[in-house]
Order: C-alpha cells, then structure tokens, then sequence
C-alpha cells in the first residue's frame, strides 16, 4: 500500500466512478498480473493503472468489483505464510476492508464461485476491454453460471460495457495529489538529467571512454536514491546519429567529443510517470551548426508553450511548433525554397516531415502515453476529410480536445537530420528533441520539468 495519497481520495473515486454506472450496472477491474522473464523469475511487477487508480494496493492477484451503489468488494491473495517467506508480505483478505477501505474482501481463490453471485440481478457488467487478456472469456464464463440459475429467478445482465471509456475520462483531469506527485516525479528526473549532463562532459575532460551505458547508470541511480521505484518508460541515451532513431535504448554506443547527446528519461513516483527529454554537446559546447537546430527547437517549443492554456485545442501546440520549424527548415537550408515553396507550402505539403515525424505531445499520468480522448468528447460527429499529401490516404478529421485545467501533457517538438541530398552536410546526423511536462491551468500552463536547463547557454554553463 502507498500513503501517499488517503485512503479518502480512492473511495471518492470509486464513488464517483459507481455513480456512473447507472441503475443496475456493476464494474470489474482486475490489477495486472505477473509475468515471467525466464525461468524461476519474473518481471519487476507494476500493478494495472485502472485499479490502483481505484484503490492504491499495489499487490499482484487482486481484482475490484464496485457496484452501482458504491459497495465495493476486492478479491486478492489468501495469507499465506510459507508464499510470503519466498515472495514477501500479503495484506490478506481479513485485513484489506480497513486497509483499503473497500466493503468486503475475499480470496481469489474464491473469485470464480462468488462473482456469479455480485453479477446475478444487475443490468449492465463494466470491464476494461481489450487491456487484460482472457477477462473477457472469464466474465463470460461467470455469465453463464448466472443463467443457469434463471429458473430460480436470478436475472443475468444483458449488456456488457467497456469501464475504460469511463476512467479514461476520469484520469484525464488530475486531482491536487496526483499533481503533487507528478512534480515529485519530475524533480527527480530533472536532477537526473543534470547528473547524466555533467558526468558526460566530466568523462571526456579526463580523456575517459564515454558510453550510453554511463549516462544511463546515472539516470538510474538518480530515480532510485530519491525513492522512485522504477524508469517510468525504458531509458533512451542516444548518442551521435543515435539520436535519429526515434525510440533508440541506451547501449554501448560511444559518447564522442563534439557530437550531441539526446537522454529522454523519466522516472516513475508512487505510480505516476515524468518524461523529460534533453539534447545537449557531450562536452559541453554546442558547435554552430548544432546551436543553430538548438535553438530552433526551443523556439518552437517556446511557441507551443504559448499555445498550452485552457479553452485552447490539443492540437494547437503542435500547429504552433510546426510553424516555427518551417520556417526554420527555409531559413537554414534543410528546406530548398525554391523545391518547396513557401512556410505555409511546407505545412500544407507535410514537407517537414522529413525532419520532424511525431507529434509534439501526449497525455501524461499514470501511463507515460496516459489514457484519454484526443477528440472532444461533445464534437465527436463534427467530421472533414483530407487527402494526406505523402501517403495518399484519406484521413477523417474531428476537432481535437478543448484543454482544461488539469489535464497534464507533454510538449515535445524536435528535428532529425539524416544525410539525403539536398541536405547541408553540416546538418547530417544531428537529432534534437526538447521535452517538458506541462499542467495546463486556468491562465496557462505550469511547466513542471524546468528544473533541469533548456537554454543552449545555461546548459553550457551547467556543464561547465
């Protein structure tokens, strides 16, 4: 169990969650199990992000079924002394009414006899789909124990729902704990930045062998010595070229004098994910032709911070860095003027997308890429086409989410240069992401990852 968010804030949401299950309906929410890495030993175990949203217990084997009016039972791992010798303490069933705060409590080995029973007379069963593979065969399985009892007046439910589209929403907005712990999160991520930075540059001073691996070992060492229990997402240390493959993990690559650094790296605290990205000279000092993309970037963040406030639409911070780096690709020569035309040419033609590929930000929460409509929910019917100018596709188009104080995202905007022709050679190999995680509020939006330097000077200064 965690203490850092009450006991109360879990029932308010479980409460809130039952209130929208209308008459009759009734929600099944199981954690995530575990699962083998190779013989005798599993992976590290993280609990499903839909339960412990619900309840906060972090132990494997246990499943929440809450009912319309709010009575709540979990079903979790038995006591069982000569298990927890090998594998650790368990909160038993007798325990985790008061622990949990939850109605009632059983073993789940008891699961497959008394869910038929909680499903017999309601209108409607609630599971996440398609997150927890078999739940759908096993809620079946339990309806077909409730039909066989018809002829004793039992009513089996007759619609089915996915719970996901629910809690999606619900998570969407943090609450002041879940922000709380966040900018925890992202302090600690930021120092781990700092420790990766300085370690780099310290290493080649001393004419030392660099690799991915050590900046890594940093990043770790960080998140563990201020109580993060794990990487919220695998690491990527990328060094040189590396940098241009998107989702590249840390190995053994080596960090060279005179080349650039992409870390994107978070940790993850009390269940909630920081993501931070930072591109910086292994020793210390942009070249020219680096400075240059530098700054771009962070100009185009600088943009797309702008554009992050309330009553604004997701998809206006990426509009807005997108615009900046047109631009910016004409100016520097990435882009031939006379081949592509215009800063608008650029745009409507997906011309920088040589360059820039992803969009410039997702939720955040609980899920490094956290659940949520990108669509507003009201506007779901207000529907356009267009044609894709690369792939040809025809594309259906809704309006993106109106953001709201709360909602928590990342702004991520960045270019990656791969020789092709036409392309200055100065340019070749250069990748560059700038990331921050953002709160949005009522006036705009709280950046909480600032703790590390995102400046080209005050990150030379750093290094120093």
């Amino acid at each position: 169990m965690t203490t850092t968010v009450p006991a109360s804030v879990y029932a308010q949401r479980r409460a809130h969650l039952a209130a929208q299950l209308g008459p009759g309906g009734i929600a099944i929410i199981p954690t995530a199990p575990e699962r083998p890495r190779n013989r005798d030993t599993d992976f590290l175990y993280r609990h499903d992000s839909y339960f412990y949203y619900l309840t906060g217990f972090t132990e494997p084997g246990a499943c929440l079924v809450l009912a319309h009016d709010g009575r709540s039972t979990l079903f979790c791992q038995p006591k069982d002394l000569e298990r927890e010798i090998w594998d650790g303490y368990r909160l038993g069933p007798a325990a985790a009414p008061a622990a949990v705060g939850v109605d009632a409590a059983h073993s789940m080995a008891e699961m497959d006899s008394k869910l038929p029973r909680l499903l017999e007379n309601t209108a409607c069963v609630w599971y996440p789909f398609a997150t927890h593979s078999g739940l759908a065969a096993r809620v079946e399985g339990w309806l077909n124990v409730v039909r066989g009892r018809v002829r004793y007046g039992a009513l089996c439910p007759a619609v089915q729902n996915d719970l996901c589209t629910l809690l999606d929403e619900m998570r969407l907005f943090k609450d002041a704990y879940e922000q709380d712990i966040m900018r925890r999160a992202s302090s600690i991520s930021a120092q781990a930045h700092i420790r990766a930075m300085q370690r780099a540059a310290r290493m080649l001073r001393a004419g030392e062998d660099v690799r991915e691996y050590h900046l890594e070992a940093e990043l770790l060492h960080e998140f563990r010595q201020h109580g993060s229990q794990y990487p919220a997402y695998n690491s990527i240390v990328a060094a040189g070229a590396n940098a241009c493959v998107l989702h590249y993990r840390a190995d053994a690559a080596p960090v060279r004098d005179g080349e650039l650094v992409l870390i994107d790296a978070g940790c993850e605290l009390h269940g909630y994910a920081s993501d931070i990205t930072r591109t910086f000279p292994a020793n210390g000092k942009f070249t020219g032709p680096q400075r240059a993309l530098y700054d771009l970037v962070l100009a185009s963040q600088d943009a797309a911070v702008a554009a992050t406030k309330a009553g604004a639409r997701f998809n206006d911070p990426h509009d807005a860095t997108v615009a900046v780096l047109a631009q910016g690709m004409l100016d520097l020569g990435l882009l031939d003027k006379n081949k592509v035309g215009t800063a608008q040419d650029v745009i409507d033609q997906r011309a920088y997308f040589q360059f820039y590929m992803h969009r410039t930000g997702h939720w955040l929460g609980m899920d490094v890429h956290d659940c949520g409509s990108y669509v507003e929910p009201g506007e779901v019917g207000q529907t356009s086409e267009r044609k894709d100018p690369l792939s040809g596709e025809t594309i259906t188009n809704r309006p993106s989410r109106i953001l709201r104080p709360g909602m928590v995202l990342t702004i991520e905007p960045g270019i990656y240069v791969r020789p092709a022709e036409g392309v200055p050679e100065q340019f070749h190999h250069i990748g560059i992401r700038i990331e921050d995680d953002a709160i949005v509020t009522d006036t705009g939006c709280e950046l909480i990852t600032r703790g590390v330097p995102v400046k080209a000077d005050e990150i030379e200064a750093l290094m120093r």
